[in-house]
């Protein structure tokens, strides 16, 4: 019974971070498209007030009164909130540089890393796991897919239709 419940824990897990992953990724595009109407500052501001109301709405109807509760918390972690305000404008011009895949992909790594690092130092209240080889070369793996990604191989520019300019290597043609 046990191994089932750690089973079930392990699926419910796995599919959770999944939906995580690709609701992150979601947000992040739309951020992206906000942003390209308003400044970042203000698509800041929208995503994360929408984001409170959101989740204070759930919170009433899934854990009533106890939405208010807040002892035994340490009181930097009222900190997160401003750290999502980082989150949120470093995600959307990150991706307005980068593009959406790049980006992600080094803001997962980032995460991955810093993870790793907390987890193995046991820093901000987690539980101390130790450090391995084997979890540094997981994320170095990830970097160099990465580095493949954005620079191994294939013209990455997008071709402007209209544009019927020789770009070749060989062409003196300049059309300024």
């Amino acid at each position: 019974m046990n191994k089932e419940f750690d089973k079930n824990m392990l699926i419910t897990g796995i599919s959770l971070a999944l939906l995580a992953g690709a609701l992150v990724s979601l947000q992040t595009i739309f951020n992206s498209k906000v942003n390209e109407r308003t400044g970042s500052w203000s698509t800041t501001t929208l995503v994360l007030f929408t984001g409170f109301i959101a989740s204070f709405l759930i919170s009433l109807l899934v854990e009533g009164k106890n939405t208010f509760s807040f002892q035994h918390m340490q009181p930097w972690y009222w900190l997160s909130g401003a750290i999502g305000v980082g989150v949120v404008f470093c995600l959307v011009q990150g991706m307005k540089l980068l593009g959406p895949t790049y980006a992600i992909s080094i803001v997962l790594t980032s995460q991955l890393s810093f993870a790793l690092l907390f987890d193995s130092m046991g820093w901000l209240g987690l539980e101390q796991i130790p450090f391995s080889w084997n979890q540094l070369l997981g994320v170095l793996v990830i970097v160099g897919g990465i580095v493949l990604f954005k620079f191994g191989g294939g013209n990455s520019e997008k071709s402007d239709p209209s544009d019927t300019s020789d770009k070749s290597p060989g062409s003196l043609q300049s059309n300024s």
